[in-house]
């Protein structure tokens, strides 16, 4: 899968806006299923700018830090065939990101991303194309499209014969 970079912009030295950092360095992959950069995370809203440091580094975690939000590139390639397989290597990042929600076998017979996290996200697909699934529907997004998911489940379901490149942001959320 790709290896996407992250430009990372603030004050250097003399207060002056400059590069600081262009690689995402935490990233998780599992070859064939999925390729996740944290390209930013925070503990707190609003944002506090003056902490220094690569803050993507502080989470491996599926959600934001309570009063948090995190930015994050997620690359889907097409659905694998070994369904079984697919939901092994879900259920097992679902344990190494704490899920909160676990999802349950009929939701991950829908499809093996089923999930759902107590969060604002809002997503946009960037290359590639695939199906928003949700719990009674499914909708293609396609370059540009945007979906804005308030705390509910969702999937992702790439029935292409290429990679898809989401990039959003999840921001803490009172659960509805």
């Amino acid at each position: 899968m790709a290896k996407w970079k992250r430009f990372v912009v603030g004050p250097n030295a003399d207060g002056q806006s400059a590069l600081l950092m262009e690689e995402a360095e935490n990233v998780q992959e599992e070859e064939g299923i999925f390729y996740r950069a944290t390209l930013w995370c925070t503990k707190e809203t609003p944002v506090d700018n003056s902490i220094e440091g690569d803050r993507s580094m502080e989470t491996m975690q599926r959600a934001p830090f309570a009063n948090g939000m995190l930015c994050r590139a997620l690359e889907i390639p097409p659905d694998t065939e070994d369904k079984t397989h697919h939901i092994e290597v879900l259920k097992k990042l679902n344990v190494d990101v704490q899920q909160k929600h676990t999802p349950s076998e009929t939701e991950m017979g829908r499809h093996p991303s089923m999930h759902r996290t107590d969060t604002l996200d809002c997503i946009t697909c960037v290359i590639g194309e695939i199906y928003l699934l949700t719990d009674v529907e499914e909708v293609l997004m396609k370059p540009g499209d945007t979906v804005v998911i308030r705390g509910t489940n969702h999937g992702w379901s790439n029935r292409s014969d290429k990679p898809c490149l989401l990039v959003g942001s999840m921001t803490d959320a009172i659960p509805a």
